[in-house]
Formats: structure tokens, C-alpha cells, sequence
């Protein structure tokens, strides 16, 4: 069920009349009921799955918990006729016992996710290196990827790790645990939320309220327009010039590197907007995904923009763990003593740095132009770390440039066509294509005189009309972004009737009028639902 499909808008607002219908202790019942629903619609055979790490991530965490309970009870029942060195063994055994099952749990949910999303990859690039010297191929088998895995999967595995590191409570009922895993409207995109911040709302009896039916609805509406009217209009184009990059090459890659920005931002943000709109109506509240990513001045400030639970999930349960971890520290002390004191103290941050973003890459999709996408970004922000010092001096030297609004405006701008230019390779889907793509930029020049002349616009399967209508939406966005950056405008129109009145009728006709439907459009479903 596709959340731009109006079946799934028809099933939403059903679920929420229903959700305050019925008396508030049951109102987590018609959740988990609609979820349940929703993830059933997409495939019977997703199911077993989806209940597969909801049962083995329940279980784990209780197992850490009874553990853990035991072996406190039991040291504070012995205390005094323990000596300081017995109580030390106790909790070091009782420790690595719980270890244990949380390695179990991770390796269970990790390995089936990476067999149904890696095994195909694995196999044909073994193919790949088999055919080099003229040997039979491995058969590749076609596995079903069950929706919204990569999204579960992370969300449920976080929540064994606190379980395991005592900063969060084990769940007692398997049911609501079960909403938590599945809720509907995060269950395909995220964002990946954190268990001790969703469920309790989820399980928490809650009011029809106007201003969260209000907020929640006008965020909806602003979700589907950035989706329908900008992202897969603009992905029409993108579609074309990838489609011939022969053809396609010079100004029509860097004109990509703007236009997937653009349906990207429009895909993602749009999808998670839906999302946080849905549950504001229900009365939760959902962390924001996105912060105004095309403002950030750098690398680092980009990430901690975009897709923030991403990054906060592997920056907690990969990035530090992995930076301080033995094998690391003993890593760290060789490379000091074989490499000297200033690399050898960079080493740890470096490699636990590569790490994370293959992995990242990796987590974006199983193939190679997203691992080298991954692994750019990471060296992207080691060289920016590296130059901070260079940075510092030409601040020094010139004092005044760091607080102009034209230095922040020129650091956005080069920010954004750095991370552009390094998305596209999510467009091409091949490397070598994408290295010769983006190097026409730099020596096809000749075919500026097609944006120029207009031949570019026409080129590219959509009408001047829909470029017009692209370009008021993109500046609509640019501006409510920029009023919302202290409050929300959809919180502002809460006691304004008449306004909000009139920005839900205005949305909704843009919606309906200017959205991607029909011949040479395609309105699917949000990119992160895809996963």
C-alpha cells in the first residue's frame, strides 16, 4: 500500500477517526490492528519476517533483563560476604552472559538481512571476479526483500543494544512491542526512532486536539506536494539525461547534480513530513528526519541535517563503539609507536570513520555505486577534519568573512554541489559511468549553448509549463523552509482558521492540478519505502 496511493490516504484517515472513536485504552490496539493491516497489504510473505524480528528481539531483551535482574539481586543478597574481587568476577561473568545473547539477537536479525538484501550482490560480484578467468558462474537466486526491512531491522536492534547497556527497559508485553517494530506510517522510511522516545506515546491514551489534527493534516498536504509536485516531476528529467549518458554529458550532469538534489530532498523530506504529519494527528510525537540540509556550511553540519536517525544510529552503535574498542586501542597504541604520535592517533578515527560509511553505503543498497558513495563521504569529512587548521588560519587572516552572510550563502552552495556531486552516483548506478559523466563536466562545454538557446528544457521530456511550475514550487519551499526555521509554519496557522483554511484548499488544488499524474509522469512510491 503506497503512501501516495489514495488507498492508503482512505486507510490513514479511517485509522485516525477510528484511533479517537474508540475508549483511550484501546486506542494502541487499533494501531498495532492498522499496522498489522498496512504490512499485510504489501505481501503475505513479508510477514514472517517482520514477526520473525519482533519475537527474536522481544525474547533477547527479556532474556538480558532477567539476567541482569538476577545477577543484581543475588550480589545484593551476598554483598557482605563477597570480597570486592568475587563481586568483580560475578558481574564480568554475568556480563558476558548477557553479551552473549545480545550477539545472538544482533546476528540473527543482522544475517537475515543480509541474505535476503546481500546475497544476490555477493554472488555476482563473485561472478564478476570468477568471469576474469573464464570460470562458470554461481547461480544467483531471486529472494523476496521484505518492505521496510532495513528500517525494522535497525529500529529493533537499538533497542536490544540500550536493553544491553541499561539504558532503556525491556518490554513486558510482546504486543505493544510489536507496535513499536511496525507502526505504520514509520515502517517503510523512518524515521528509525529510538524505543525509549516512541513507545510510550504509542502505548499513552490521547485526545482529539485541534492543533495536532491541524499541524499534523497541513504537514500531510506539505509532504505529498514536495512529493508529487517537485520530486517525481523533477525525476522525469533526471530519468532522461541517465538514461543516455553518451548523450547526455557537460551541462546536462551538473543540470543533474541540481535536479536529483531537488527530487531527492522533495522524495525524502516529503516521505518523512507524511510520516511526522500522520502521527501528529494521532497525537505523537516523531523526531524530525531533516533540518535544513541545503543551509549546512559543511560536510559534518550536512550529515547532522540529513537523515539525522540514520546518522545517530550508526554514529551510536558503530562509530564509538568501533573507536573504542579493544582490538582498536590496540591498534591505536601500534600505530603511535610504528607510524608516530600524530598519525597513529588519527588511525582508530580514521578506519572506524571508513567503516561507518561503507557500512552506510551499504545499508542505502546493495551494490557497488552506493558502497563508493559511502566510502566518498567518509573520506569527504576525514580531508574537511584534516583541513580544519587551514581553515583556522584563513579565518585568522581575515576575521571579518566568517560572520557575512555572503561567505555562509557561498559555503551552502559549495556544501550542497559537493554532496550532489557525489549523489549522482545513486543515479547511474555504475561507477565508470558516473566518473565519465561527472569529468564531462570539465571538458564538455560545448553543450552549455543547449541550456542557453533552450534547447536543454525541452530535451529533457517536460514541458515548459512543468519547468514553471517546478520552479515556483522549489522557491515555495525555499521560503516556508526559511520561515520555519524557528517555529513551523503549520504551527502557526493553528489559531489562524481563515489562513489555514486557505494553505490546506491552496495545496491540495496544486496537488490535484500540478501533481505527477498522467503520460510522461510517474507518481511512485517514496524512495526510502522502497528499501
Amino acid at each position: 500500500m503506497s503512501f501516495t496511493t489514495l488507498t492508503f490516504v482512505l486507510f490513514a484517515a479511517l485509522t485516525v477517526l477510528v484511533y479517537y472513536l474508540v475508549p483511550a485504552r484501546a486506542q494502541w490496539v487499533v494501531l498495532l490492528a492498522a499496522s498489522g493491516l498496512f504490512y499485510a497489504a504489501a505481501g503475505g510473505w513479508y510477514l514472517p519476517f517482520i514477526l520473525l524480528t519482533i519475537a527474536s528481539t522481544y525474547t533477547v531483551a527479556r532474556l538480558i533483563s532477567r539476567h541482569a535482574a538476577r545477577d543484581e539481586a543475588y550480589l545484593a543478597e551476598h554483598r557482605a560476604e563477597m570480597t570486592k574481587e568475587a563481586r568483580k568476577e560475578y558481574k564480568a561473568a554475568g556480563k558476558a552472559k548477557r553479551f552473549v545473547l545480545l550477539v545472538v539477537g544482533l546476528a540473527f536479525n543482522f544475517g537475515m538481512l543480509g541474505v535476503l538484501k546481500y546475497t544476490g550482490f555477493t554472488l555476482e560480484s563473485i561472478n564478476g571476479m570468477l568471469s576474469l578467468f573464464g570460470a562458470g558462474k554461481l547461480p544467483v537466486p531471486a529472494l523476496i526483500l521484505p518492505l521496510g526491512i532495513s528500517f525494522y531491522v535497525f529500529r529493533s536492534t537499538a533497542y536490544i543494544i540500550d536493553v544491553y547497556r541499561g539504558k532503556t527497559e525491556a518490554a513486558t508485553n510482546v504486543a505493544k512491542y510489536a507496535l513499536f517494530v511496525s507502526f505504520f506510517p514509520a515502517v517503510t522510511q523512518g524515521p528509525i526512532s529510538r524505543y525509549a522516545d516512541l513507545a510510550p506515546q504509542l502505548c499513552a491514551p490521547h485526545k482529539a486536539e485541534w492543533g495536532n489534527l491541524s499541524v499534523g493534516f497541513v504537514r500531510v498536504l506539505w509532504g505529498y506536494f514536495k512529493k508529487l509536485v517537485i520530486a517525481d516531476t523533477v525525476m522525469v528529467a533526471v530519468r532522461t539525461i541517465v538514461s543516455a549518458p553518451d548523450r547526455y554529458e557537460g551541462m546536462y550532469v551538473f543540470l543533474l547534480i541540481v535536479l536529483y538534489s531537488a527530487a531527492i530532498y522533495g522524495d525524502f523530506t516529503g516521505g518523512i513530513d507524511v510520516t511526522i504529519g500522520y502521527a501528529r494527528m494521532l497525537g505523537l510525537t516523531v523526531q524530525e528526519n531533516f533540518k535544513h540540509p541545503f543551509s549546512s556550511r559543511n560536510t559534518a553540519e550536512y550529515w547532522n541535517r540529513w537523515h539525522i536517525t540514520m546518522g545517530s544510529w550508526f554514529t551510536d552503535y558503530v562509530f564509538y563503539p568501533l573507536s573504542i574498542c579493544r582490538p582498536m586501542q590496540k591498534f591505536s597504541k601500534w600505530s603511535r609507536a610504528h607510524l608516530g604520535r600524530a598519525v597513529g592517533m588519527r588511525m582508530p578515527v580514521y578506519f572506524a570513520t571508513l567503516v561507518t560509511w561503507f557500512l552506510t553505503g551499504l545499508w542505502h543498497g546493495a551494490s557497488w555505486n552506493f558502497i563508493v558513495w559511502g566510502l566518498l563521504n567518509g573520506v569527504v569529512i576525514l580531508a574537511s577534519r584534516e583541513c580544519e587548521p587551514l581553515y583556522a588560519r584563513f579565518h585568522k587572516r581575515f576575521p571579518k568573512l566568517g560572520g557575512t552572510s555572503g561567505y555562509g550563502y557561498f559555503c551552502a552552495v559549495r556544501t550542497f554541489f559537493l554532496m550532489g556531486s557525489i549523489r549522482i552516483l545513486d543515479c547511474y548506478r555504475n561507477v565508470p559511468v558516473t566518473a565519465k559523466a561527472f569529468g564531462s563536466i570539465f571538458w564538455r562545454f560545448d553543450t552549455w549553448r543547449e541550456l542557453f538557446d533552450g534547447r536543454a528544457l525541452t530535451e529533457l521530456e517536460l514541458s515548459v509549463p512543468a519547468w514553471i511550475v517546478v520552479g515556483c514550487a522549489v522557491i515555495a519551499v525555499f521560503f516556508v523552509s526559511r520561515a520555519g526555521k524557528k517555529s513551523s509554519v503549520a504551527d502557526r496557522l493553528v489559531h489562524r482558521p481563515v489562513l489555514w483554511t486557505a494553505a490546506c484548499s491552496a495545496l491540495v488544488l496544486v496537488i490535484l492540478l500540478f501533481g505527477s499524474y498522467g503520460i510522461g509522469f510517474d507518481a511512485g512510491d517514496f524512495i526510502y519505502g522502497q528499501f
